[in-house]
């Protein structure tokens, strides 16, 4: 029987009555983070939030339901497809990156390891794609989730990022590089990873096949709740290290590839010369054709 991931809206009074009707019917209550508690036992675990929302996990989540509140229960996600329902029941790597659209500050890759319990609390909160984040949200969630969840960073700073950038298509091999060393800080044999897919997939299978996990590449992979978090970790890192950069070398450095980057590298090189674009840079980004000479001193 394949295992349920069921959610329900409940009044105070059930919410309140719920736990003692689970412990006299054999339930173990423990806590949980955000939660009133959480009940367990064989090859079920129910999580009442303090929300009111119930959600329950296991072969017979749709039966404890109907003996336990008499609620009509919703789907917890979306079908597959849509927020890859399909890998929410093993503990899971999502992996992602930012910076690679950016010309001045790093590329940043994060991944965060959750529990099937961990992806259920994630759910319905603010963790989403970071795309759809302002830059303060991402800086307070990012910081948030890193002292709360596994996961680690891997981080191409523009010095080094220039020395390795040698050709066209370069980038996805940097990429996958960053991908399967931050993912191999947290990964053990059969352990699931999801990364948003952004080239040929043999570029990631080769790079972890030692790993022995089972990989999948997929588009729009942020729907699921991994990727979101790691999303929101990879911008929240690469934010704080372009402001670092940027009172380091004492110009505002511009966001994105557009108008402001061009006019924030006019800036810099006037101020630090040409040759000193390479410590803030992505170098082989149209921008760098746009600035001009290093001003005469």
């Amino acid at each position: 029987m394949p295992q349920e991931t069921l959610v329900v809206k409940l009044d105070p009074r059930g919410a309140k009555d719920l736990g003692s009707r689970l412990q006299a019917a054999g339930y173990v209550l423990e806590g949980a983070p955000h939660a009133a508690f959480r009940a367990r036992s064989k090859g079920l675990v129910a999580t009442l939030y303090t929300s009111g929302k119930l959600v329950v996990q296991g072969q017979e989540a749709a039966g404890f339901l109907e003996r336990f509140t008499g609620a009509a229960p919703a789907p917890a996600v979306k079908p597959a497809g849509a927020d890859h329902a399909d890998l929410l029941d093993r503990t899971i790597i999502g992996s992602d990156e930012c910076g690679k659209g950016d010309y001045f500050g790093p590329l940043v890759v994060a991944c965060v390891k959750l529990t099937p319990e961990e992806m259920a609390e994630l759910r319905g909160s603010s963790v989403r794609d970071s795309k759809t984040l302002g830059d303060e949200q991402c800086l307070r969630l990012g910081a948030a989730l890193r002292a709360r969840y596994p996961h680690a960073i891997e981080v191409l700073d523009p010095e080094r990022y220039n020395t390795i950038y040698q050709r066209p298509g370069q980038l996805n091999f940097m990429l996958a590089d960053l991908h399967a060393a931050a993912v191999g800080r947290l990964a053990e044999p059969g352990m699931r990873v999801l990364i948003d897919k952004f080239a040929n997939e043999s570029l990631l299978d080769q790079r972890l096949a030692a790993r022995r996990v089972e990989l999948h590449q997929r588009v729009r992979s942020e729907s699921h709740p991994a990727v979101a978090a790691a999303s929101i970790i990879a911008r929240e890192q690469f934010l704080t290290r372009l402001r670092e950069l940027a009172e380091q070398e004492g110009v505002d450095l511009a966001k994105g590839a557009g108008s402001p980057a061009d006019q924030a590298a006019r800036r810099y090189v006037a101020l630090h010369g040409r040759a000193a674009l390479v410590r803030v840079a992505k170098l082989h980004f149209k921008n760098t054709g746009k600035i001009g000479p290093s001003p005469r001193r």
